[in-house]
């Protein structure tokens, strides 16, 4: 009977969740859920001095916004599990496959640099690993410092098939007698990992390419240990657009960075979703359960996948313009008010409107819809159409004003408004860039804005005619 299928997510806890995190999340969800697997979660904090403050909760918190609901119902910690780790090294030590190591730090230093000058790898050069009985009974009587490390093969080679990159091969001699149990008790990334995955029993390990390096490590300590290693998929690298990898250094790589510059969750996943992943078709968006359906890892690209924010605009303003204008203003809600803009959900439903099909991203919509709460200040010469003086310009608005002012409050809805003053026009001959033009520009104070009904409908029937009055006295005094 075929294993079932298993994949992990285990993030340390040592900040923010990287975008890059939340796509090999998303990856090993989506495999699991569409092999009728498992996705598992486990917390890897045996970096106990890199390890900050509440970022366990908050990188669950983050995983269940978008939807990566894990199904273990108790939560791995791998600092509650030292015990496991340590009978696991003492097992390997007890059949000959690893081996104390007492080398003080400036030893390992003195070697490191030695090996520099000749221009060779630095590795361990194995000082420990013949030390007979009766030294390691003394020093360890003597309470020395020590850590315990793989006996790597030093001939041989180690080979897997990788589920992205196919046959992978690495001699043993330039595969390092790696650490598994540090002094302080606490197993290295290398022994955890894999003490872990057999004991959840993990199918599948899907994670970045910068892992690569260690798998060898981790099939060889699955060896030793007498267990058979799970399958393996390396994820390429994400890329700045210079093709550098993406680090913070270059901008943001937080998704918690995204979501409060007003990047919708969808459209992150979406996004994410095609960092190295290529459906085959012309297909750009996707629901989730259409997500589950379609991944496939032998879609996944080897070569580095660009992290193009162009892209990610595209695709969250795509979803802006899905939502329902009711949900949309609730979620611009919390960027008005740390703007300083307290308003129900009603007032600013109308602003919201009008840039509902042009804004990007979420935080795009206070700057561009400021001038709705505070009077605009502009040069008269904005005001002009083309080779309109400034008399006309103002004897326009005086036109407009005076058949706004006539017009009940309750027709200042975007369609009614247009109906009503394009038919004004007809009847009076005018144009409608000599006469709508400055009609914009006096309600919004901007060469680029939306247009003057929605803008009217918007600021209400008080607020227009104030602003058209204010217009026009610039154009007077000009």
């Amino acid at each position: 009977m075929p294993q079932k299928v298993k994949t992990r997510f285990a993030p340390s806890p040592t900040g923010f969740l990287h975008v890059g995190g939340l796509r090999t999340a998303l990856y090993a969800y989506l495999f699991a859920k569409k092999n009728k697997g498992e996705f598992l979660l486990r917390i890897e904090d045996t970096d106990q001095e890199r390890q900050v403050t509440g970022a366990v909760e908050n990188l669950q918190k983050v995983l269940l916004l978008f939807d990566l609901k894990w199904d273990n119902k108790t939560l791995v910690i791998q600092s509650e599990r030292l015990e496991h780790y340590q009978k696991a090294a003492q097992q390997l030590i007890s059949a000959g496959q690893a081996y104390y190591c007492f080398c003080s730090k400036e030893r390992l230093d003195q070697v490191r640099q030695i090996q520099q000058t000749r221009g060779v790898p630095p590795m361990y050069d194995g000082h420990c690993r013949h030390l007979n009985p009766d030294e390691i009974k003394n020093q360890l009587a003597e309470k020395e410092p020590y850590v315990i490390r793989l006996a790597v093969p030093k001939t041989g080679q180690t080979k897997f098939t990788d589920l992205i990159r196919g046959k992978v091969i690495f001699d043993n001699q330039l595969i390092d007698d790696q650490v598994i149990l540090k002094s302080d008790g606490f197993p290295t990334y290398h022994l955890a990992s894999v003490v872990d995955d057999n004991a959840m029993a993990i199918s599948h390990v899907i994670r970045g390419e910068e892992w690569l390096p260690s798998t060898p490590k981790h099939i060889l300590l699955y060896q030793a240990l007498g267990w058979t290693p799970p399958e393996f998929a390396h994820l390429p690298l994400l890329l700045n657009p210079d093709k550098s990898k993406l680090s913070k250094r270059q901008g943001d790589v937080a998704v918690e960075d995204y979501l409060k510059k007003g990047y919708l969750k969808e459209a992150l996943l979406n996004f994410i979703l095609f960092l190295g992943w290529n459906p085959k078709t012309d297909q750009e968006i996707f629901s989730f359960e259409e997500m589950v359906k379609v991944f496939d890892l032998t879609k996944v690209n080897k070569s580095g996948a660009v992290f193009d924010t162009q892209k990610l605009d595209w695709l969250n303003g795509h979803y802006i313009r899905q939502k329902p204008l009711g949900e949309l203003t609730k979620l611009c809600q919390g960027f008005f008010q740390q703007a300083g803009v307290e308003k129900s959900v009603e007032e600013l439903e109308p602003i919201v409107a009008t840039e509902k099909n042009r804004i990007k991203k979420l935080e795009d919509i206070v700057e561009a819809t400021k001038f709705f709460f505070i009077q605009p200040e502009y040069e008269p010469a904005l005001l002009l159409w083309k080779d309109l003086t400034s008399q006309q310009a103002g004897e326009n608005l005086k036109l407009l004003g005076k058949k706004l002012n006539e017009l009940p409050a309750k027709d200042f809805e975007q369609k009614i408004l247009e109906d009503k003053i394009m038919a004004f026009l007809k009847e009076t001959g005018k144009g409608t860039g000599e006469m709508l033009w400055p009609m914009r520009v006096a309600l919004s104070g901007q060469k680029n804005s939306p247009g003057p009904f929605e803008i009217a409908s918007a600021l209400g029937k008080a607020e227009s005619n104030l602003r058209i009055k204010k217009a026009i006295a610039l154009l007077e005094k000009k």
